[in-house]
């Protein structure tokens, strides 16, 4: 038997060679044996130890077996630890009910028979084991349980961000037909058609990223890899973002290395994640903060951070930010729109790539960096 951790089993007898004939007599792999030679001693081993067995010798000095039992049973951490009486004397039935009054689950004769003390303790120590596993068990439905309650908890505002995302530009589309059935003068039209256009483009990057999630999600989704410039795909991330980062007023630099670096790659993925980041960073950042888009290759791959000085990231919620459902709940009214599952959508793309994206962020309204790592090829 071999436990995940050690099993603790405690040996209380006034004798050291008593004490060292149990332990050989017990030990295995798996086992940690505890010894006191007082009932003092055992009941601070119990204050700071787990312990599946307590062997109790009845007949010591000062404190015997029966009263250590006794203040075992009055203590809330040691009261179910189950007991056995080892005794010399006769075990006659009055010394054997005030045994079993005190806690005890078995009383063993000396000279003790080593095979019925390894058996019956034993039984113990499995018991013990499988104790442990149903709590881990438990434990690891608990976390289940509140990851569903949270996921469910996400669904919700994402659906509810969803329904406000489109019913904008649904609106606004509706309200541009109205106008444009009437007799409307030409520069309004072609001024109301633009905002169409434009609302139309909202919702197709809309159906795109949730066409993006769901075909990543199960497996649909293909690369088209091929030899690639990082610079190029960069720059393609850049434009594509561009506006939305001039929407905002921030300022952006970037800072891209002077010689090539391949990748093999999907160019436009490639751009997608880079574009989704800046983007994120423009939603997340107050009007005037500071963007930047940073690449330098390291050894076998080459690292692309964007930072930005926006409303950062706590730290109890870094662990979870890539999660398709999971937005700061405090940044739903601090974001310039959008469904919050780019940097899920980004973390998929980027495993597909063979890479690893991190966040860091010193917490809330200190701005947050987005650190991807991609492997290169010469």
């Amino acid at each position: 038997m071999i436990a995940e951790k050690p099993i603790n089993f405690l040996l209380v007898d006034d004798l050291e060679e008593n004490l060292l004939a149990l332990e050989a007599l017990l030990q295995r792999d798996g086992l940690t044996c505890l010894k006191a030679r007082s009932g003092e001693e055992a009941l601070e081993l119990l204050l700071t130890h787990e312990v599946a067995l307590a062997l109790l010798d009845v007949q010591m000095p000062g404190m015997d077996g029966f009263e250590l039992a006794e203040f075992m049973r009055g203590s809330e951490r040691a009261r179910h630890i189950p007991i056995i009486f080892l005794t010399a004397g006769a075990a006659n039935l009055q010394r054997r009910f005030r045994g079993y009054e005190a806690g005890a689950v078995d009383f063993i004769q000396k000279p003790i028979e080593p095979n019925v003390l390894r058996s019956k303790a034993a039984v113990f120590f499995d018991l013990h084991q499988q104790r442990q596993q149903i709590e881990r068990q438990r434990d690891e439905l608990d976390a289940a349980a509140q990851a569903l309650r949270r996921a469910d908890r996400h669904k919700d505002n994402f659906l509810a961000v969803l329904a406000h995302e489109l019913r904008n530009p649904v609106a606004a589309l509706g309200g541009g037909l109205h106008l444009l059935n009437k007799d409307i003068p030409p520069e309004r039209a072609r001024d109301i058609r633009v905002r169409m256009d434009r609302m139309l483009s909202h919702l197709s990057h809309l159906v795109d990223d949730l066409l993006d999630v769901s075909r990543v999600s199960q497996g649909k989704i293909s690369l088209k890899k091929e030899r690639i410039e990082l610079g190029d795909a960069l720059r393609s991330a850049i434009e594509a973002s561009q506006h939305n980062i001039d929407a905002g007023s921030h300022r952006f630099d970037a800072d891209l290395p002077d010689e090539a670096i391949w990748l093999d790659a999907d160019h436009t993925r490639v751009a997608q994640i880079v574009a989704n980041l800046l983007n994120n960073a423009a939603k997340y950042t107050p009007p005037g903060g500071e963007i930047t888009l940073t690449a330098r290759r390291l050894d076998a791959e080459v690292e692309i951070r964007v930072t930005d000085t926006g409303v950062g990231i706590p730290p109890a919620m870094q662990s979870r930010i890539f999660e398709i459902f999971a937005q700061v709940e405090d940044h739903l009214t601090k974001a310039q729109g959008g469904l919050g599952i780019g940097l899920a959508l980004v973390k998929q793309l980027v495993a597909l790539h063979r890479g690893t994206i991190e966040v860091e962020s010193a917490g809330e309204h200190l701005g947050s960096t987005f650190i991807v790592r991609l492997p290169t090829i010469d």
